[in-house]
């Protein structure tokens, strides 16, 4: 009897575990069961922790840092159609 109610404990226990995992997975806290991270991010923390271990490679994360979508220039739109030849 006692083995019978350690084993549904552990069963209630996982399924709450599960819950919560789902609902951190929901507010995009966590990766768990529906998404999966990029291969990108992925990559980027394996590069972060050679850094620690290879100072020297430090300067490859900062460039691949760089090229991403925050540091594309802003400013105003092209001109296009009519309009441009009119003064």
């Amino acid at each position: 009897m006692r083995y019978l109610l350690w084993g549904i404990a552990a069963a209630a226990a996982l399924y709450l575990i599960d819950r919560l995992a789902l609902w951190l997975e929901e507010r995009g806290w966590i990766y768990y069961r529906k998404h999966t991270a990029s291969s990108g991010s992925l990559g980027n923390a394996f590069l972060e922790i050679q850094t620690a271990l290879e100072p020297s490679k430090r300067h490859i994360l900062e460039e691949r840092l760089k090229k991403g979508p925050a540091t594309q220039e802003s400013g105003d739109k092209p001109k296009t159609g009519a309009g441009q030849g009119e003064k």
